[in-house]
């Protein structure tokens, strides 16, 4: 009886301490599902829209800013700032917009679209005339495109690409607008204006000086005189119905920075001045 007693004795005690290493452990580990994590890094897509003459350099700017914000995604829409003017209006989602003229811009700006404390001129350009690199034409200056000989002069389209509504601008400032307009051939950004000037498909060609540097199959023939058109700037701003506000923001201060400013100059672009 008293072993009997004794092993019933024990088999309680040994029940007690997995009741009680239970006990314990069932009170400091939560189940699986209620496991605390640390929330995951925060990402911010970025949708650019830009005018077509920013291509190169912007994809040039991209890797040093997303080293530098590598939970960042950009995504690009390059073509004539007009057109993204459009996209921007019919409920785009665009984060930031940058234009090659202020027209697009302010249109948007008159719409209460931008977030006005982010809108600024970012970068100028030039106008310039090219031709083929095989071309027979020994043209040097504007006025020559009156000549005969010149039947084909490519511009980009004036009711929504910039650099068409700078060179017919300057054009008509130069007083030979009426005359060379039946020879026009219009592109719809100024990248398909550079393009058919480097088939050869044209005589010659009013683009950036930006465009014209990144081509080795034009040359430039004449520089137009910036007094006989509008100043050439670049303005950007951030819209308001961005979902990646900070984000966007963060894009726009990071390409006034030393290192975008460099790549920007390095493709011929001006660095814009602050308004008075």
């Amino acid at each position: 009886m008293r072993v009997k007693s004794w092993r019933v004795g024990l088999l309680s005690l040994l029940m007690m301490v997995i009741a009680i290493v239970y006990a314990q452990l069932t009170s400091t580990t939560l189940p699986p599902q209620q496991i605390a994590l640390d929330p995951p890094a925060p990402t911010s897509t970025i949708l650019v829209a830009a005018a077509a003459s920013l291509q190169k350099s912007l994809q040039e700017i991209t890797p040093l800013y997303l080293k530098a914000n590598p939970s960042h995604t950009i995504n690009y829409n390059f073509a004539a700032s007009g057109a993204l003017q459009q996209q921007i209006e019919q409920g785009a989602p665009i984060d930031v917009f940058i234009s090659a003229a202020d027209k697009q811009m302010t249109a948007l700006q008159v719409k209460g679209l931008l977030v006005s404390a982010t809108q600024q001129d970012l970068l100028t350009n030039q106008l310039v005339l090219i031709v083929p690199n095989q071309s027979s034409m020994s043209l040097t200056n504007f006025r020559q495109l009156i000549q005969p000989e010149v039947q084909r002069i490519s511009i980009g389209e004036p009711r929504s690409v910039p650099v068409g509504q700078y060179a017919t601008e300057f054009l008509k400032n130069l007083g030979i607008l009426e005359q060379v307009k039946s020879k026009f051939v219009l592109g719809n950004n100024v990248r398909s204006v550079l393009t058919v000037v480097e088939t050869g498909d044209v005589d010659a060609g009013i683009v950036y000086i930006t465009d014209a540097k990144s081509s080795d199959r034009v040359t430039i023939v004449a520089t137009a005189d910036k007094k006989l058109h509008s100043p050439i700037q670049y303005p950007i701003a951030v819209l308001k119905s961005s979902k990646s506000l900070a984000g966007a923001r963060q894009y726009v201060e990071f390409l006034q920075s030393k290192s975008a400013q460099a790549i920007f100059r390095k493709y011929g672009f001006g660095i814009a001045k602050p308004r008075s």
